[in-house]
């Protein structure tokens, strides 16, 4: 999927690539920062908080640094059924925007196509699941004290200005579940200084890190931060460990009362066969199979109910697997194996290469019938139906052609 945001994130950093992530602490600016207001603006923000029933953790609302009651900024909305819902006060969050307050909402790609999307083409780039949280700071607020993440994260700033500081970490690759606590700050200032709109940067995990505009005096600041949640050495071993229980010897009790020899005996041969499971289970199936078996996110599912779609795109979290064999291929993805005769493959190469396909389109240039070809993938879920909404998520981010959707 090729996708603005990815490009400008690579250029922006000087990446070819995402080999990047991770590895040290990278800032730069867009060529082009009208991408910002295309991505979010807060007016957008704002809307979509006021149309969902939200609710901390993942919607909060921060004033003088310290975290508000919800009962600050949410009110409970009782439907005529007499159903509760908590929604969000907008008067009261607009009188503590005036004030100077942060507003967070996490995983705002569940609410929104177009961070959806854009999510969706972090993913298929970094071969990470990606989250985008995003935040909004007015005049003087506070942020957040300094802190470390346990997942890499690319900031974009999208409009207004904040002040940030980047320390190196002060453990080496720490994480959220670690053998030991990672509470005291770096001591080395890698960067301070501006974000301003169509600045890019990345923080690798574990580098300390703060923002704030409580030296900024009247304005704000809106940034998005995309978070890469990479797979560890740990991760693998318990996908490992999890496979022993396919194997006869790991499944028997522990031996623990026919004394020293027999636990020692067991002991070794238990070793011999945790060489053999390690070898058997290479790290580079783990990361394949965690791709092919990720499930689709959600997505209108309207079976041909009210018409058959004439316009659909792939939505498997990662690229899909084509493999062809003989004469049919085989497509891997959302946790399936579709197998389509080998004719199908010029209509499933734009149909599985995550940007919108007209069907009628695609029928034309090929001269196979696109719709036979995208059944099988929309009904477990590869694909979807391109909505209004969905398609406005993809306009003018993506490259135009034949067969995708045009600004």
């Amino acid at each position: 999927m090729e996708h603005y945001l990815v490009q400008t994130i690579e250029k922006a950093l000087g990446w070819d690539g995402p080999r990047g992530l991770g590895v040290e602490f990278a800032r730069g600016t867009m060529a082009d920062p009208r991408l910002c207001s295309r991505l979010l603006t807060p007016q957008r923000l704002l809307d979509v908080i006021m149309r969902r029933s939200l609710a901390p953790p993942q919607f909060r609302c921060f004033e003088n640094g310290v975290e508000l009651h919800p009962d600050a900024y949410l009110v409970r909305e009782v439907t005529r059924r007499g159903q509760s819902l908590p929604m969000a006060n907008m008067d009261r969050i607009g009188q503590l925007l005036k004030s100077g307050c942060t507003v967070v909402l996490d995983a705002l790609d569940t609410f929104d196509p177009t961070m959806e999307i854009a999510c969706r083409a972090l993913q298929w780039w970094s071969r990470e699941v990606v989250q985008v949280n995003t935040y909004l700071t007015t005049n003087d607020a506070a942020g957040f004290s300094l802190h470390w993440d346990d997942h890499d994260v690319v900031v974009v700033q999208l409009a207004g200005e904040k002040s940030w500081e980047v320390r190196g970490p002060s453990r080496a690759a720490p994480m959220y579940r670690d053998a030991e606590p990672n509470s005291r700050p770096g001591e080395d200032i890698l960067w301070s200084g501006t974000m301003r709109a169509g600045d890019v940067m990345h923080i690798p995990r574990g580098y300390w890190h703060q923002a704030t505009r409580a030296d900024r005096g009247e304005g704000y600041s809106l940034h998005l931060t995309f978070g890469f949640v990479k797979r560890t050495g740990v991760d693998w071993l318990a996908w490992v460990a999890d496979r022993s229980r396919e194997r006869e010897p790991f499944r028997h009790d522990l031996d623990r009362w026919n004394g020293p020899a027999a636990m020692t005996g067991q002991h070794r041969r238990l070793g011999e066969d945790v060489s053999r499971l390690v070898a058997d289970y290479p790290i580079a199936d783990y990361l394949a199979l965690r791709e092919q078996e990720r499930p689709p996110p959600r997505h209108v599912a309207t079976r041909g109910v009210f018409g058959e779609p004439a316009a659909v795109v792939c939505v498997a979290g990662f690229p899909p697997r084509v493999e062809k064999r003989g004469e049919t291929v085989e497509v891997y993805a959302a946790g399936k194996k579709i197998t389509f005769t080998g004719r199908a493959e010029p209509a499933l190469t734009p149909l599985l290469s995550g940007h919108p396909v007209d069907l009628a389109e695609l029928t034309t240039a090929t001269g196979i019938d696109a719709a036979i070809v995208a059944g099988p993938l929309l009904k477990e879920g590869v694909c979807a139906e391109l909505t209004e909404a969905l398609s406005s998520g993809y306009t003018g981010l993506i490259q135009t052609g034949p067969c995708s959707n045009t600004p």
